[in-house]
């Protein structure tokens, strides 16, 4: 795929909502509705705010699909994760074509809880957001890692840490019904026991590593894990970054973790499961042995790639939280010959340095696709 070219092209044709079919592709993008159940569960916990119960966006949006043109229902599928502070699908389009084109399975692009369409849209207005940023930059100094687009996020986190939580847990219980729509033949665009499979990037693949090692129902029991810049514990992201959050919310969000998250948030249950999967992604010693185990356990179920330059999800952080034998194994470490970062591993705009994007581009999306087919 010539990428940087296609990036553009695509961008141009993706309208939110809008089924499409592609131009110079045999991929068309449609959309589905959801409706969350997952607030129910939340509310029996205590564990989100009241003013998040309404953020009506959160509970009901649509989301799209990246099929095979004129496809009946299909019975394979590859759920795309995102980032951590979103709020579109630009980056994820060529990703989403390349995917399906290759594999000939459906693409399924799921919103993280407050993410993308899943949050209002003043929370990426600017002008909207002036009075906070305002705030922040009084309270906190000259912060250089503070920004319009991380404003929104760095403010909830730094209110509540305990959101990162709280989204995580209805992101997992929505992925869960989700994969039950699907399995039982009730979604428009996909068979009853269909297949579905898991290509996650950054804070993406610690939810997929979470929600499988949960495995809700069974559910996951037969996906495959594909992550991309991803697979670290917690402890060593670096989620400072004009993208994601300021310096202020990150040293909120990394304290509040590893030192208070076990006494401020009880699990529902002896065996919450969800619970016990995150209090073992935090850092290296808790639950190492079971959690590395279990990883090895998955075989080749799972692969993955990181980056030698990504500061914000290190290797050293992957192999934390996979172990090392397991990391050497299945986790290919890569750099490119241009610069890049975690936050824009294909940057488009450089026109001299374009084949090598192209070329870096389809080399990851490739060994994605042979693993995921």
């Amino acid at each position: 795929m010539n990428y940087t070219q296609r990036q553009i092209e695509l961008q141009t044709q993706f309208r939110l909502g809008i089924d499409t079919h592609l131009t110079d592709s045999t991929v068309d993008i449609r959309f589905c509705k959801f409706e969350s159940s997952a607030i129910n569960l939340l509310n029996e916990g205590n564990l989100i705010i009241p003013e998040d119960k309404r953020i009506g966006e959160n509970q009901a949006f649509i989301y799209p699909v990246f099929t095979q043109r004129y496809s009946k229902k299909q019975n394979k599928a590859i759920l795309l994760l995102h980032g951590l502070n979103e709020r579109n699908w630009s980056k994820y389009l060529t990703w989403a074509e390349y995917l399906c084109k290759e594999t000939g399975k459906a693409v399924i692009l799921f919103p993280i809880a407050f993410h993308m369409n899943r949050s209002p849209v003043n929370w990426s207005d600017p002008r909207a957001l002036q009075n906070i940023m305002n705030q922040r930059r009084m309270h906190n100094g000259d912060d250089r890692s503070l920004s319009f687009a991380n404003v929104a996020l760095s403010e909830r986190i730094s209110e509540k840490p305990s959101r990162f939580y709280s989204s995580g847990r209805q992101s997992i219980n929505d992925l869960a019904q989700l994969f039950n729509n699907i399995k039982q033949g009730v979604h428009p665009f996909f068979q009853d026991n269909t297949q579905i499979d898991i290509f996650s990037y950054s804070i993406g693949s610690f939810l997929s590593q979470i929600t499988i090692m949960t495995n809700p129902e069974g559910l996951f029991t037969d996906s495959k894990l594909f992550m991309f810049c991803g697979g670290s514990i917690f402890s060593s992201m670096f989620g400072e970054s004009r993208s994601i959050m300021d310096k202020t919310a990150f040293a909120r969000l990394l304290q509040y973790y590893m030192n208070d998250f076990t006494e401020d948030v009880k699990p529902n249950s002896v065996s919450d499961k969800i619970y016990e999967s995150f209090f073992s992604m935090i850092s290296p010693e808790r639950n190492k042995g079971k959690r590395q185990q279990f990883f090895k356990d998955l075989g080749n179920k799972i692969e993955g790639i990181s980056l030698v330059k990504d500061a914000v999800i290190p290797y050293h952080g992957v192999v934390e939280a996979l172990g090392a034998e397991n990391v050497k194994s299945r986790i290919n470490l890569l750099d490119f010959a241009f610069k890049y970062s975690h936050e824009n591993p294909f940057p488009v705009g450089n026109q001299s340095e374009s084949s090598l994007v192209d070329n870096s581009f389809n080399m990851v999306f490739a060994q994605a696709s042979q693993f995921l087919a």
